[in-house]
């Protein structure tokens, strides 16, 4: 047995740490720096990287894959596959010396597999980058140091209630004159196989939570990543055999499950007997097929769709509030779970620093900040980078007859290779809901039309709670509404971000410090990263018997 728990001993005491205090931490550096990654490891991630293409992954007699990047060319690589009973046996046949292990050994290996996918992070950065369209920097950072950060968080949070469970206890209950004395054994049990059911656009950043807080509570773990974006979780999951093999046991602990949009495999894996777990990040309408077919009989974590809102009251620095809203709206066009969609404006304007703006100046400036933004087009390919679903054109050709065009959306000059998109901002009233009442994945964006500022509020935290909404905004100078829109969004479940005028972004979720995700609205069933994520991947088994007096 190697000495993985010894060697990374420091690194999870200050992840648990970070994980109580939620104050700034970062395990793994996310610039993408020769001086901290090696001088070569650019080149060298280049050179892997394009060695991978157009040929198998590994050797297989089963061989599936069809990934292009949105960037333009097809990847070419294809990947062993397996059916879902051979990948259930072999993951059962590995589990019970994976159970049986101290959970400081299993901690150790997972934090291991983290510290080996950190070293390749410019490697993970092409995969990333070629399967979901995300620009190379966010790549990198998205792909590789966050999503890192977030399994490191999913450990901590295990090992952290893991800890709370004494292994013995000697218990006496004084009964008259005499007492009676238990000893008590307890021991956590893995709930079952878990499933990690990967999404297109984030697949590590949002796989990683499930597949490493079900490996450090001890179950077996089958990774079944999205057609579109299967090398990032394939990368993954070779990682953690090899060190798996390394530490002693069976690299089937981790499996990858391929498989092709038109013969899916997913719905069969969740409702088998021996899955315990299901974690899935995607569209509602598979998430719902999963409440339905596995939710209470199964642990079941998903993230979906949601409806996020920006409410504009006022502002002290409306040219801030206008170049950070351009940004959220422009990052990754639209492509993330956090992206704002919804922008509600009371009619008759708001206060700012510039003096009195109406609806329509205020809508004027978003739209010059957009466009400065993107004035650049290489600026603008990097911000956008690419989009990664050919759906999402449509989506944005559709959302065109919404309502009043404010901005159109137009392809990225220079890019003629790549799928791109700049953003579509529409105006619309507040009584359309059909238009901005529901999810339009992408670069699409509505300017609402409210009757004042309290109706702007309440349509935002009523559409969070009925449609979901995973991140709000709120701008104002005005203290008191501010702690009402505390309180409304809190009772809505949406994490809220306040006057943000400066680098930090409502998109942005800091492992660690935020909770994203709340479980408490249709934007998803749990928060990454809280006990609850982590304490029903096991239970906890007892044993007593009379000690002799």
């Amino acid at each position: 047995m190697t000495g993985f728990s010894t060697t990374h001993a420091e690194t999870l005491r200050r992840a648990m740490a970070a994980a109580r205090s939620r104050g700034h931490f970062s395990a793994y550096p996310e610039a993408p720096s020769g001086k901290i990654y090696g001088e070569t490891a650019k080149a060298e991630a280049e050179a892997a990287f394009a060695a991978l293409l157009g040929k198998p992954f590994e050797a297989g007699d089963t061989l599936l894959g069809d990934e292009h990047s949105p960037w333009g060319p097809r990847l070419g690589i294809t990947y062993p596959a397996h059916g879902v009973e051979t990948l259930v046996a072999r993951a059962a046949a590995a589990a019970p010396a994976w159970a049986d292990a101290p959970g400081d050994t299993r901690a150790g290996v997972c934090l291991e597999i983290l510290h080996r996918l950190n070293r390749a992070s410019f490697l993970m950065a092409n995969a990333v980058m070629h399967t979901t369209g995300q620009a190379f920097v966010m790549a990198f950072q998205a792909g590789g140091p966050h999503a890192q950060d977030r399994g490191l968080e999913a450990v901590a949070y295990a090992m952290d209630e893991l800890s709370r469970i004494p292994g013995e206890a000697s218990w006496t209950k004084p009964m008259g004159k005499e007492a009676v004395t238990l000893r008590k054994s307890f021991r956590a049990v893995p709930r079952g196989i878990g499933l990690v059911i990967g999404c297109a656009t984030f697949p590590t950043w949002n796989g990683y939570p499930g597949l490493f807080a079900s490996l450090a509570t001890g179950n077996a773990v089958i990774v079944k990543p999205h057609p579109a974006a299967i090398l990032p979780l394939a990368l993954t999951v070779r990682t953690a055999r090899e060190v798996l093999a390394e530490a002693g046991f069976s690299p089937d602990v981790v499996q990858l499950a391929p498989d092709m949009a038109e013969a899916p495999i997913a719905g069969a894996l969740a409702t088998h007997p021996a899955i315990g777990i299901v974690d899935f990040t995607g569209g509602p309408a598979f998430g719902a097929w999963l409440r339905a077919h596995v939710g209470g009989r199964k642990a079941l974590h998903t993230e979906e769709a949601g409806v996020n809102p920006v409410v504009l009251h006022s502002t002290a620095d409306l040219a801030g509030l206008c170049r950070n809203l351009a940004f959220s709206l422009c990052l990754y066009a639209g492509q993330m779970c956090t992206a704002p969609q919804n922008i509600f404006v009371p009619a008759g304007g708001i206060a700012t620093d510039r003096g009195h703006m109406s609806f329509e100046q205020v809508g004027a400036a978003l739209v010059a900040a957009i466009d400065a933004l993107l004035s650049d087009p290489a600026r603008a390919a990097g911000v956008l980078g690419a989009i990664q679903n050919p759906a999402t054109l449509d989506r944005i050709a559709a959302a065109r007859g919404l309502g009043r065009v404010l901005r159109d959306s137009a392809p990225v000059p220079g890019q003629d290779a790549a799928r791109t998109a700049t953003p579509l901002l529409v105006e619309v009233d507040a009584g359309d809901r059909a238009a901005w009442g529901e999810e339009r994945f992408g670069p699409i964006a509505f300017l609402i039309r409210c009757a004042d500022a309290d109706a702007a509020l309440a349509l935002a935290a009523g559409s969070a709670s009925a449609r979901g909404a995973i991140t709000a905004l709120v701008h104002s100078t005005d203290e008191a509404f501010l702690a009402r829109a505390e309180d409304a969004f809190a009772r809505a479940g949406a994490a809220l971000s306040e006057n943000l005028t400066g680098g930090v972004f409502v998109n942005q979720s800091a492992a660690f410090s935020d909770y994203h995700v709340s479980g408490a609205n249709p934007a998803g069933t749990s928060c990454l990263t809280d006990a609850a994520y982590v304490a029903n991947r096991f239970h906890i088994a007892m044993a007593r018997r009379p000690v002799a007096a």
